[in-house]
């Protein structure tokens, strides 16, 4: 794709310009536009062609483990139905304004795994997927905002892209999809193949299809809310939590209100939950496996060959994260230090173990290689 310096990982050098960026290195573009402003490239990937045809993006969206939308805007105003969609589904190629949207590429195809791979200056825990659309002459979402950063790359036609700092976000009433009443655009970039938009949270944003066969993707970031990963923090905690401390009430009197809930009781919940979330160790455990467990519909292959020691790589669909303390794969965790844990560090590092580190691994550290081998987490490197 590009001549930048590319880290054992296959990702961009921190401190080495890139053409993805610009001529910013990964550092640059994190200190001066990261949730700060848009940043427009041309000619981003030179010479980019994409990954897949129409025909087999189409494919894919008839598969019921891929996550796909349909939207069309007609003069009833918008549609939106979510898939898998049989080929006779779709509105006519020749037919205006209407877009397929196809989530999670990059789990179900290498080369898309691959692109992703390239936005790894950004921590993993923050990485979400790849997302391919395609759209025919005047197609798009409707403008609107998104919670979460997105690097945006024309892959083939035109797409003319208005953005804007949007102080109004009253949205569109009965519409299926969130679409901004009041877009005031404060610029306009038309994108070619190759060409990408850097956009942080909640810039307002329309992209519009320039002709026919115009297909971006989108590289999508991952941004926890804070309730919800707290109520996933907790409910796993408490399944590891051992307190059989149980509730006393030697002071009670008797009541005339028996429903009212006894504020020792609400005192004593309080104090459950404080000693819950104050063990560190577990928090962070519990961080990991939340932060690695693979998205619904993710299932894994079961290995064609036996296990044997060799050159190994992660699987596209694994994730794998590490802590100071913990290695952490597919929603598990498990201690590590020493040689060993400088090994899985690596592996979650760079996607891959090379034969001869893997031969003077632990025999600890090469059983658990063996688990994941046969779970499919982990996968021959050819």
């Amino acid at each position: 794709m590009t001549q930048d310096t590319i880290s054992p990982a296959g990702r961009p050098a921190v401190d080495a310009p890139v053409q993805m960026l610009g001529g910013l290195s990964p550092a640059q573009f994190m200190r001066r536009y990261w949730q700060k402003k848009p940043l427009l490239i041309r000619n981003a990937f030179p010479g980019f062609q994409p990954l897949l045809s129409r025909q087999q993006l189409f494919a894919m969206a008839a598969d019921e483990a891929v996550e796909s939308r349909l939207i069309v805007h007609g003069p009833k105003g918008w549609k939106l139905r979510h898939g898998p969609f049989a080929r006779s589904a779709f509105p006519p190629f020749g037919q205006r304004r209407w877009t397929l949207l196809v989530q999670g590429v990059d789990l179900h195809l290498d080369t898309g795994h691959d692109l992703l791979q390239r936005f790894r200056f950004v921590p993993d825990a923050r990485l979400d997927d790849l997302m391919i659309s395609w759209a025919s002459d005047g197609g798009g979402v409707g403008p609107h905002f998104d919670s979460y950063d997105v690097f945006l790359l024309q892959a083939s036609g035109q797409r003319l892209w208005r953005i804007g700092r949007q102080k109004d976000l009253s949205l569109e009433p009965d519409v299926p999809l969130k679409i901004l009443s009041r877009f005031e655009p404060e610029q306009e970039h038309l994108l070619n193949p190759g060409d990408m938009l850097y956009l942080p949270p909640r810039w307002a944003h329309d992209g519009i299809a320039v002709g026919d066969d115009c297909m971006t993707y989108s590289a999508g970031f991952r941004v926890p809310q804070r309730g919800g990963l707290a109520g996933e923090l907790v409910q796993r905690m408490a399944d590891e939590f051992e307190d059989s401390t149980l509730y006393r009430d030697p002071s009670q009197p008797a009541t005339a209100t028996p429903a009212a809930m006894p504020t020792a009781l609400a005192d004593f919940a309080a104090d459950a939950l404080s000693r819950l979330v104050a063990d560190r160790a577990s928090l962070a455990c519990a961080l990991g496996e939340v932060m690695t467990e693979p998205k619904p519909r993710v299932c894994f292959d079961e290995p064609g060959e036996p296990w044997r020691v060799g050159a190994l790589r992660l699987d596209r669909r694994t994730r794998m994260m590490y802590d100071e303390h913990h290695v952490f794969i597919n929603g598990e965790g498990f201690r590590a230090a020493g040689a060993d844990a400088r090994l899985m560090r690596e592996l979650a590092d760079t996607r891959c173990l090379p034969a001869a580190r893997v031969a003077r691994a632990s025999a600890q550290a090469q059983a658990l290689l063996a688990d994941w081998f046969d779970a499919g987490w982990l996968q021959r490197q050819d």
